[in-house]
């Protein structure tokens, strides 16, 4: 092998990675996370992780990238560990399918169909149409379509370029050597452990032996160990993506350790004892792609069905290793985990799932500084209070959340959600912070011993209704993601400030005839204004969703143009008016 041979095989290998790559993230972009989703929340039973396990392995092209991500699951609370044992079992079944599709490049025959079945053949041609996909198409979906052929194009390339370099190794006595070598059980297998950690993924890995025996110089002997070898050496990017977790994330990632050990150690002892007293005689015959196919799926699926059995073994040996109560892991739990960025649409969901959180707890906080204004009590207090803390860090982690999600390669659609939840972040941290100010004011007038007539008690209690109502709007409307809803919550804004107006001109009237002093109102008109502004915000959430449904976001012109010539709005306007009217 000379020095162009080795630099188109490295060409052939980065050609090789780097189509996998971008057909995953493709793939994972059309699925938009309902993958990750539906993983989440359909493995209650073993079978069905192993299953769903395999299926979303299956797309995504790698059963470390799911792994890593059921750790976060785990690592969030949102997985049992129990679950998890499962998903990660049917991983590794998943992951066998780039080895078939890889094995096409095997295929031989002279009739056009065959011919046409050649990736050799067809590769080119779907290149072509890729790119006319990504350069015409305006449609999302049909770009992430465009994309997944043509990474699937370049893997293909790739993989040809390989096993053009690699076509003369058969006739080389150095690399005879080197097969012979790796035909030791021990050391094939740890050559094959360092090659999938190299490489980070068993499916590339695999490909690259898969490339080596279209070579004609790699024996089912070398095959074998190396096979064996890969799946543990996959384990090592799930190893590290569990650093920093809580206990019973780095237990998950144990269980795949374990998982992968264990299943070579019997398959292994197996394979071997039976050769060591019948002495197989094809060990030392060459090996065909397919052939590297179909051992590393019979050997993924027997190690499955041989430990399926023993999930709870597995189990209590990482509880083992991992030692400490799992107890302790509820009060470590995050809210949100880094680990679901690879899967930005995923990551956008569990962001948005945070943020409802978050949403729920501002309405409560609001809902309650708005009755304290009447009924004040200590636990009132101390619930806003503590809310309104929690609200800042609820703001602080998302936001920063949002800023890694937006550094990463998004579609339109996971674009368009994170703008929303930016505007929904903000205006419900400073909801809360409105709220806490009508606390203030409410303590205020409790040390200054403030008595508001009954005029006034009346006027302000016609204001906390139709504050309380757009807040409950705009939370509902958030969280169904409903537009028709969001549209209700101008309407309501405008009623608010027209309440405003008129209950400061009353309130003025009234320290003009000596019913208040000017400083004993003070605390009045504070809570007036924090009302006002907290269904300024929910105003502006709202507008951020019609902004995105309806792609106008000259909202100023929105709002202008609505209000002459909506009618549904001049109808939700005079239905509030008469509703919450003074008179």
């Amino acid at each position: 092998m000379d020095i162009f041979s080795v630099i188109s095989l490295l060409g052939g290998i980065a050609l090789f990675l780097y189509g996998m790559s971008f057909m995953g993230e493709q793939l994972e972009r059309l699925s938009g996370g309902k993958l990750e989703q539906i993983l989440e929340k359909m493995t209650d039973k073993t079978y069905k992780g192993v299953l769903l396990g395999a299926a979303v392995t299956a797309v995504i092209q790698s059963s470390s990238a799911v792994t890593v991500m059921v750790v976060g699951f785990v690592n969030s609370g949102i997985m049992q560990l129990t679950r998890a044992i499962g998903v990660i079992m049917g991983a590794n079944i998943g992951t066998t399918v780039t080895g078939w599709i890889l094995s096409l490049t095997q295929i031989n025959g002279e009739s056009l169909i065959i011919s046409l079945l050649k990736p050799s053949s067809f590769a080119p041609v779907l290149a072509i149409i890729s790119v006319f996909m990504l350069m015409f198409c305006k449609s999302e979906k049909k770009k992430n379509v465009g994309g997944i052929m043509m990474g699937f194009s370049v893997l293909m390339m790739g993989m040809t370029l390989m096993s053009d370099a690699m076509s003369g190794l058969a006739d080389n006595e150095n690399f005879t050597s080197l097969m012979l070598t790796f035909s030791n059980p021990v050391v094939g297998i740890i050559a094959g452990t360092l090659l999938a950690a190299v490489v980070q993924s068993s499916s590339a890995s695999v490909g690259i032996l898969q490339a080596l025996a279209l070579s004609g110089g790699v024996s089912f002997g070398a095959a074998f160990p190396i096979i064996l070898g890969q799946n543990i050496g996959s384990c090592v990017p799930v190893l590290i993506s569990s650093v920093g977790t809580n206990k019973n994330a780095k237990r998950a990632a144990f269980i795949y350790l374990y998982f992968n050990v264990i299943g070579v150690i019997i398959t292994g002892a197996l394979f071997y004892g039976i050769d060591y007293f019948v002495d197989f005689a094809f060990l030392g015959e060459t090996i065909s792609s397919v052939q590297i196919a179909i051992i590393n799926t019979a050997f993924k699926v027997f190690s499955t069905l041989v430990l399926l059995p023993f999930t709870k073994q597995l189990e209590a040996l990482a509880v083992k290793t991992i030692k400490g109560k799992g107890e302790e892991d509820k009060k470590q739990q995050p809210l949100i985990d880094d680990r679901f960025l690879a899967s930005p649409a995923f990551a956008v969901e569990k962001c948005r799932e945070v943020t409802v959180k978050m949403a729920d707890m501002v309405e409560q906080t609001a809902l309650c500084a708005l009755s304290i204004i009447k009924n004040y009590t200590e636990e009132k207090a101390e619930l806003i209070m503590g809310n309104e803390k929690k609200s800042d860090k609820y703001e602080d982690l998302l936001e920063t959340y949002l800023i890694k999600i937006s550094t990463m390669d998004l579609s339109d659609e996971d674009s368009k959600n994170i703008f929303v939840l930016h505007h929904a972040i903000e205006n419900f941290e400073q909801i809360s912070d409105y709220s806490l100010d009508i606390l203030k004011a409410r303590k205020t007038m409790n040390k200054k011993k403030v008595n508001l007539s009954e005029k006034a008690k009346y006027e302000l209690s016609v204001m906390i209704a139709a504050a309380t109502k757009i807040v409950a709007v705009t939370n509902e409307s958030f969280k169904l993601n409903d537009v028709s809803l969001a549209r209700e919550v101008q309407p309501l804004e405008d009623v608010i400030d027209k309440l405003k107006k008129e209950l400061k001109h009353r309130h003025m009237q009234r320290i003009d005839e000596g019913e208040c002093t000017v400083e004993q109102g003070l605390p009045y008109l504070d809570i007036v204004s924090a009302i006002e502004h907290i269904a300024d915000h929910c105003c502006d959430l709202a507008l951020s969703m019609i902004e995105i449904k309806s792609g106008d976001y000259n909202i100023h012109s929105y709002v202008r143009d609505v209000k002459k010539t909506d009618e549904d709005f001049t109808e939700n306007l005079d239905s509030y008016l008469e509703k919450y009217s003074l008179n």
